[in-house]
């Protein structure tokens, strides 16, 4: 009787096993609104998009009568893609292609590509008032490539703290 409960006890372990795996296998994670007619169609693989479309509320054009936070998409849109035809850009460049891109030069705002000792500069900082407050972009090896802001404008009417250089090109 021994080896006869021995076996039953092996027997239910692996059973019970067997369900725990197979519950585990097929478990659907997510809760389906339509019923499916097969096991197997709820295990197999689903496809992974491979792009994510913009949300629906971004327009990725300029529009001067939004504010500076709804513009942001679009300010980081023009650099991204400055960034991607040269990775060395400075910062006529940006100037050059935000201005291409309807941003009014009048309100821009472009830190030098050099230090004072003539090296390259650690990261290059440009604006653009939109409003009351700023699109700040920054790129450079020191920065960790691209970043942007919204940030409200300075006393001055400028946008950016320290030297900056003319836009007179």
């Amino acid at each position: 009787m021994g080896r006869r409960n021995a076996r039953a006890i092996i027997a239910g372990l692996a059973c019970a096993t067997a369900l725990l795996l197979t519950g585990c296998a097929t478990a659907d994670p997510a809760p389906s609104a339509t019923p499916t007619a097969t096991v197997e169609a709820d295990s197999a693989p689903r496809p992974v998009p491979t792009t994510i479309a913009p949300p629906e509320n971004v327009d990725l054009v300029l529009r001067p009568e939004l504010s500076a936070a709804e513009n942001l998409a679009f300010f980081d849109s023009v650099n991204r893609a400055v960034i991607a035809a040269d990775p060395s850009a400075g910062g006529r460049a940006f100037i050059d292609a935000l201005v291409a891109a309807g941003f009014d030069r009048a309100g821009m705002q472009v830190t030098a590509d050099t230090t004072t000792l003539g090296e390259p500069a650690d990261s290059i900082q440009f604006a653009v008032g939109l409003g009351p407050d700023c699109l700040v972009g920054q790129y450079g090896a020191k920065s960790d490539g691209y970043q942007s802001a919204v940030r409200p404008a300075l006393g001055t009417g400028g946008c950016l703290i320290g030297d900056t250089r003319p836009i007179d090109w």
